[in-house]
């Protein structure tokens, strides 16, 4: 079984695109209420609440993408950005890296955490010791 990732951008793009339905859906709720005006109102707020939220992500990652390294996909030859060490094609779900030192090793997310190249390090100054 071959396993799929998903790019960043697009994982917190979809985390938007949810939060957006579920204010909809939020909001909706609260018009069942309409009899219990401040509980209608408090729906109405936490339905804003997330869908600002969202608005905020979408700009958020917005300007993530800016930043992010553009680069054609080895496997499909179609265009799409990475953001950290490691991530995956927006197109066909490819690992991709641009680190020569992660090539050939098995596809995981920790690689873009500080923290376990911080322990690599750690580990290579003991060795060494």
């Amino acid at each position: 079984m071959k396993l799929k990732y998903s790019s960043k951008i697009n994982k917190i793009r979809t985390l938007a695109l949810v939060l957006i339905f579920a204010g909809m859906i939020i909001m909706y709720i609260g018009l069942y209420f309409r009899n219990i005006e401040w509980l209608m109102v408090v729906f109405m707020i936490l339905g804003l609440i997330a869908i600002g939220l969202s608005t905020v992500i979408y700009v958020w990652i917005g300007s993530l993408s800016l930043k992010a390294v553009p680069i054609e996909c080895p496997e499909c030859g179609k265009p799409t950005k990475m953001l950290g060490r490691v991530d995956a094609c927006m197109h066909c779900k490819q690992p991709l890296t641009l680190d020569r030192n992660l090539e050939g090793e098995e596809f995981d997310e920790k690689y873009n955490s500080k923290r376990y190249w911080k322990e690599q390090e750690n580990e290579q100054s003991d060795q060494s010791k």
